[in-house]
């Protein structure tokens, strides 16, 4: 699985706290029988499809290349549970723009196929990005890029017109140092913070049908959201074409709040723009800065200890659950996608560190944790 957000700076606030377990021994004298072995526990039942449970309130999506969704553990899993995709690598410029005016097409339109024959809408992810894009697009002068960067969202999403449902037309370009809204990536340094608004111009001439997203991740961060908002009234104040923001919403047992989340989609909401969470999932870890820094801090992988797991499991049903009870309380939030399929496959296995993660609502052979018995079904207690 290539790398996600090689970049990133999450702060996940908080460590993961379990119990230490220690076996006590008796006095003297002969050693007790051992107590008989524990019956294993039932497997969980199923649970319905999950784009039928939430159709009322938004479409359920998950993300995945075709090598991704092929395989025997995912491929049942996508097919029943999902009526939305988001494609993890294969719209990326890296992917897609071999040279100027050079496509790589076949991986997308692979996976535009998948979706046409199994009843789901594609999410395009991403057109403009200050990672995994090529070099060639950032030489020459401001004028060159800004022509190459119009070309190429217009190419790209005219390729795809009426196959992709939304774009994530600009992503990650909210700064996480506060020393402004905006990121100081390349994209900014040459063409200043306009270079949205012109990705933007460019995929609503190219289809005027399509959904057009700013897609970032720390929005359950108040101070990043502040940034991000403070980007969107700049855009809006262009006149520029956006309709939604994409939230990433990679998260912990442990962190964000209810209240943060709560708080993001109401601040987008209030906008008058739609809300999409974009690439969930749940770490078993609550890690310091300094993981995600300087890979330092870690939490040890706990995935070998059942008891250990058992417990960041039961945290992780929790937290899923308290997620998509707030997510249906927005009706401006019409789409939910997880970052993968099923746990036999996460780019939490190789970031911050390389380690076992299990992140999502699927387990690595494919059935319901609990996470997704939880978010089916509110009188089950992990």
């Amino acid at each position: 699985m290539s790398a996600h957000h090689p970049d990133r700076r999450r702060l996940l606030l908080g460590g993961l706290a379990l119990p230490v377990l220690t076996a006590c021994g008796g006095g003297g004298g002969a050693a007790p029988s051992p107590a008989p072995a524990p019956a294993p526990a039932p497997p969980l039942a199923d649970i319905p499809a999950l784009k039928t449970h939430f159709a009322a309130h938004f479409k359920i999506g998950m993300a995945a290349d075709p090598n991704g969704y092929r395989n025997a553990i995912a491929n049942p899993v996508i097919l029943k549970h999902a009526n939305s995709i988001t494609g993890e690598n294969c719209f990326k410029p890296a992917s897609l723009g071999a040279s100027p005016g050079a496509y790589n097409w076949a991986t997308a339109d692979e996976l535009v196929a998948f979706a046409a024959a199994n009843g789901m809408v594609v999410r395009g992810h991403t057109l403009c990005w200050h990672s995994q894009t090529p070099d060639w697009f950032f030489t020459g002068t401001a004028a060159e890029v800004r022509t190459r960067l119009e070309t190429y969202v217009r190419d790209v999403v005219t390729h795809f017109k009426g196959k992709v449902a939304c774009w994530d037309v600009v992503n990650e370009c909210t700064s996480d140092d506060g020393s402004s809204a905006w990121r100081n990536s390349r994209w900014l340094q040459i063409l200043g913070p306009e270079y949205i608004e012109i990705a933007l111009r460019a995929a609503r001439t190219a289809d005027p049908d399509a959904k057009l997203f700013i897609n970032d991740y720390g929005t359950e961060d108040p101070a990043k959201l502040a940034r991000l908002m403070t980007i969107v009234a700049d855009v809006q104040a262009r006149g520029a074409p956006l309709d939604g923001v994409g939230h990433q919403l990679h998260v912990s047992i442990t962190s964000p709040t209810m209240a943060n989340v709560d708080n993001a989609l109401r601040s987008v909401a209030n906008k008058g723009l739609i809300n999409h969470v974009t690439e969930l999932d749940v770490s078993l870890y609550s890690d310091p800065g300094s993981c995600f820094s300087s890979r330092t801090g870690c939490a040890a992988d706990i995935t070998g200890d059942p008891t250990l797991l058992a417990a960041a499991l039961k945290a992780q049903a929790l937290q899923y659950r308290a997620l998509f009870n707030v997510f249906k309380q927005h009706a401006s939030l019409q789409s939910v996608t997880t970052w993968g399929i099923a746990d036999n496959s996460t780019w939490l296995s190789g970031f911050p560190i390389a380690r076992g993660n299990r992140p999502l609502l699927f387990d690595t052979a494919g059935a319901p944790k609990p996470a997704a018995r939880a978010i089916t079904d509110d009188g089950y207690v992990p």
